[in-house]
């Protein structure tokens, strides 16, 4: 069985990863999923976390909002709606999106769309944490 499997990342912006990877973590909708190479096909919708895999020895992480996931015993293909490295995201933008989403949850508003509060409150968590960690 083969060590690696070819990972490729694409948004509709970009192709942001396409490297041999040893293993992943996905943020499927049901919880994350541990991907190794020869893992059993499946395809599976992404939710609000973050993606986390090695290559060459060395892990990386990038921040994902929804999506799917194909995974093939030797390719995972993410096709996610956004996806951003750790140098890419905006922290004070990010902290901002947060405290916006805290105050609409909080509020007694009948106008809130509290799902989407909610959603942006996980996002911008995500991104935070995605940013920080070293």
């Amino acid at each position: 069985m083969a060590d690696t499997f070819q990972l490729e990342i694409v948004t509709p912006e970009k192709l942001m990863v396409k490297e041999a990877a040893e293993e992943a973590q996905i943020p499927g909708m049901n919880g994350y999923l541990g991907i190794l190479p020869g893992h059993a096909p499946l395809i599976t919708e992404l939710a609000v976390g973050v993606i986390s895999y090695r290559a060459s020895g060395e892990t990386h992480n990038l921040a994902v909002a929804w999506g799917f996931a194909e995974v093939l015993p030797d390719k995972v293909t993410i096709l996610a709606e956004a996806a951003e490295r750790p140098q890419e995201i905006d922290v004070a933008r990010a902290e901002k999106s947060k405290e916006r989403a805290e105050q609409r949850l909080k509020s007694n508003d009948p106008q809130v769309d509290y799902d989407r509060a909610e959603d942006a409150l996980q996002r911008a968590e995500t991104r935070l944490k995605v940013a920080t960690e070293k």
